[in-house]
């Protein structure tokens, strides 16, 4: 009895404070709180379930590749004969190129050419090195080749109709193009007239600048893989609003001839190239890849082989080679990357610390990503560089970057790299060995037609597409707006 008076007692004092008006009034409100609650939680997957699934896959996806989003792909209608009919073309040549004709490893005539299956729809690239440096073109559409259920690794979405794309990819081979007239018939390269490069060139130009895709943009969403410094070169300016694939921005520039009689210096920036709309890409290694644990004690201190003489930049080169030929530790080689200089090169760069990297004909070359894979820290010295990947990759974790004019100074490059401690040195080439796999393009299946490594070269070139997404966008909205008869300037020129 004690205790149900003492439950009744304490009952009757409860119902007495909730009835007080305060009491009431906060009581009401707790419930009301509470039922919104409840309401809420019991209707959001309902009404978003589609987001949060998407939501939910993203994040999935996320924490499987380094991409989140994807971006689509218009692969826009061109002949075979821009594309793999290039290659087809290529492989039946009776012609060598001449620009290796004197060279011991290469055989001239039909012999140099590799077999590869009868009727096969995608042929090999090239082994010829001055080509294959270049072959970014064949494995990017190698991917969009691919059929769909064999992509889920890849950024890009293939799809079939423009009005759906982000972009539209323009399947021409203008490297191999440009590399053909150049090997066989170099003399008309710079003239139209007879110049088969150039009327590729302009079927490319007139089929593309004539569909609808490029009306709607101008060609701003359009992209264009120019890997050779001169690739099509006679149409640049045509296509200048595109996104622009290229190994540097060195094709794009020229001596200043009409200022000193000819003999300046100084540079002219063109305006057809810009970071803000295009993308650089890396050249494709002509050395196989060392696996850090495959790698031996280092003898060299500092290595290099290429060509002593170059144009434009390259006087720099010509310059560190007086400086650094006789210095011990220093191994400088002049050579050509066949067969013999690409032993010599696989052998040089492997039992290096340092392999040299100065401007040549442009700022870069293929020998930093032959570097790279060769776990050789790359000495970089290149003042108008621009490199691939910048803002996903940091260089400065696996490379050493060095001024021009410290460069020029006598034992300065030398002193400066036996200042790097065998923790530093270390430290480098694991951070390369992580990012070897980023600058391979090889899918590994024949004809390039394949799934892409996630990691590879070719996704992060879609990485890098998709960044641009947003600037292209805005200006073809603004190109839109614009009053008949007003010019609205791409406002992407070179800075």
């Amino acid at each position: 009895m004690p205790l149900k008076n003492t439950g009744t007692t304490l009952h009757s004092s409860t119902l007495k404070a909730l009835c007080s008006i305060p009491s009431l009034f906060l009581s009401i409100a707790l419930v009301t709180i509470l039922l919104s609650s409840l309401f809420f939680l019991r209707s959001t997957p309902r009404l978003h379930s589609s987001s949060y699934s998407a939501a939910s896959s993203s994040s999935s996806s996320s924490s499987r590749s380094p991409f989140s989003d994807r971006i689509k792909v218009y692969v826009a209608q061109l002949p075979r004969s821009l594309n793999y009919g290039l290659l087809e073309s290529y492989w039946s040549s009776p012609h060598a190129d001449s620009r290796i004709s004197t060279d011991p490893d290469h055989q001239s005539g039909p012999t140099h050419l590799r077999k590869f299956p009868a009727g096969s729809r995608h042929p090999p690239y090239p082994e010829n090195p001055l080509i294959k440096q270049y072959s970014a073109e064949y494995w990017i559409l190698g991917d969009l080749e691919t059929p769909p259920e064999l992509r889920g690794g890849s950024l890009a979405e293939r799809v079939g109709s423009w009005e759906e794309a982000d972009v539209v990819f323009v399947p021409f081979f203008a490297t191999l193009s440009t590399e053909m007239q150049l090997g066989w018939d170099k003399g008309k390269f710079r003239k139209k007239e007879g110049n088969e490069d150039y009327e590729r060139q302009r079927e490319v130009v007139d089929l593309v600048k004539s569909s609808e895709a490029w009306r709607r943009s101008g060609g701003r969403d359009h992209v264009f893989v120019l890997t050779d410094p001169v690739a099509m070169w006679h149409v640049r300016d045509e296509i200048a609003p595109a996104i622009l694939l290229v190994v540097d921005f060195g094709g794009w520039y020229r001596l200043d001839s009409k200022s000193s009689n000819g003999s300046s210096s100084d540079l002219v920036h063109h305006t057809q190239v810009s970071l803000l709309k295009d993308v650089i890409v890396p050249y494709t290694h002509l050395l196989p890849r060392l696996h850090l644990p495959e790698s031996q004690k280092r003898q060299t201190l500092l290595y290099f082989k290429g060509a002593k003489h170059r144009h434009r930049g390259g006087v720099v080169r010509e310059k560190l080679w007086d400086l650094l030929v006789e210095l011990p530790g220093v191994i400088m080689e002049e050579g050509f990357p066949n067969a013999t200089g690409r032993e010599q090169s696989i052998k040089g760069m492997r039992s290096s610390e340092f392999c040299l990297h100065p401007a040549g004909d442009t700022p870069t070359s293929c020998r930093l990503f032959d570097a790279i894979e060769s776990l050789c820290i790359p000495v970089i010295v290149s003042d108008d560089i621009e490199l691939p990947f910048e803002g996903i990759l940091d260089y400065s974790d696996f490379s050493v970057f060095v001024a021009t004019a410290d460069a020029l100074r006598p034992n300065w490059l030398t002193n400066h790299l036996r200042s790097f401690s065998e923790e530093q040195k270390d430290r480098f080439r694991r951070n390369m060995a992580k990012v070897q796999s980023n600058f391979e393009y090889n899918s590994g299946h024949p004809g390039g037609i394949g799934p892409i490594p996630p990691d590879g070269a070719v996704n992060y070139i879609w990485k890098k597409v998709h960044q641009k997404l947003p600037m292209i966008k805005e200006a073809i909205v603004r190109e839109r707006r614009k009053p008949h008869g007003v010019s609205v300037p791409l406002r992407c020129h070179c800075t």
